[in-house]
């Protein structure tokens, strides 16, 4: 059982709860369990998505119908395999990771999956990959480093079209995201991030939260009006 990232009395029971659910709607293959393995092997952090967020990108991918993916923060690969596999054959993930280590990991890890051909993993600072990537995405998946949001979410409104649905992961912070007083720049950068989408007349846009094996965080989601 993974250790929350916003722990709470109840955690253990939101940890069983989660896992009832994975168990019913969402089982992970043994693709899934080899990657979850694999980053622990190499000394991964365990900050993936939970196999039931996980099925939740799935899901979102074929309810829209999109086949260009872009994910920002690939860490040992693991949200990247379940959005592959749900992807329609001519579709692709382009994911950009900034540890020169975690990539290597999750380059097996999609290997082992036998997704390579559907997945282009760069390994950079997103800010300096992101220009180079060609437009546009159908849905893009915000997963890295907080403090830099603001900047991907003015990369990813360049690289959107009208419909393009986009993801902010871990925006909840255990509550974290309301103190206006904070000196976390992961905070800052979540706030500046759901301002910038508030006041951009471009989105429409919802905030989920969650609770679960990894504490209490949640998502911001935002569809793109037009450009």
């Amino acid at each position: 059982m993974r250790t929350p990232d916003y722990p709470s009395r109840d955690s253990e029971k939101w940890a069983q709860v989660d896992a009832w659910f994975t168990e019913k709607l969402a089982p992970e293959g043994a693709d899934l369990k080899y990657t979850l393995a694999n980053n622990a092997d190499h000394g991964l952090p365990a900050h993936d998505v939970s196999a039931l967020q996980g099925k939740m990108l799935a899901i979102l991918i074929k309810m829209t119908r999109a086949s260009r993916v872009l994910e920002i923060g690939t860490l040992g690969g693991y949200s990247t395999i379940w959005m592959a596999k749900a992807l329609p054959h001519d579709g692709s993930v382009t994911t950009i990771e900034f540890n020169e280590h975690h990539a290597e990991v999750a380059r097996q890890n999609i290997d082992n999956a036998g997704l390579a051909e559907r997945v282009e993993l760069h390994t950079g600072a997103a800010l300096d990959v992101l220009p180079l990537l060609k437009a546009p995405f159908d849905l893009i998946f915000i997963d890295a480093d907080k403090a830099n949001n603001p900047g991907y979410l003015e990369w990813a409104i360049k690289l959107s079209k009208q419909g393009t649905v986009i993801i902010g992961d871990n925006t909840v912070r255990g509550g974290g995201v309301i103190d206006c007083d904070t000196q976390d720049p992961n905070v800052q950068g979540l706030r500046r991030f759901i301002q910038m989408i508030s006041e951009d007349e471009r989105f429409e846009a919802t905030a989920i939260q969650t609770v679960g094996e990894k504490g209490w965080d949640g998502f911001v989601m935002a569809i793109v009006k037009n450009i």
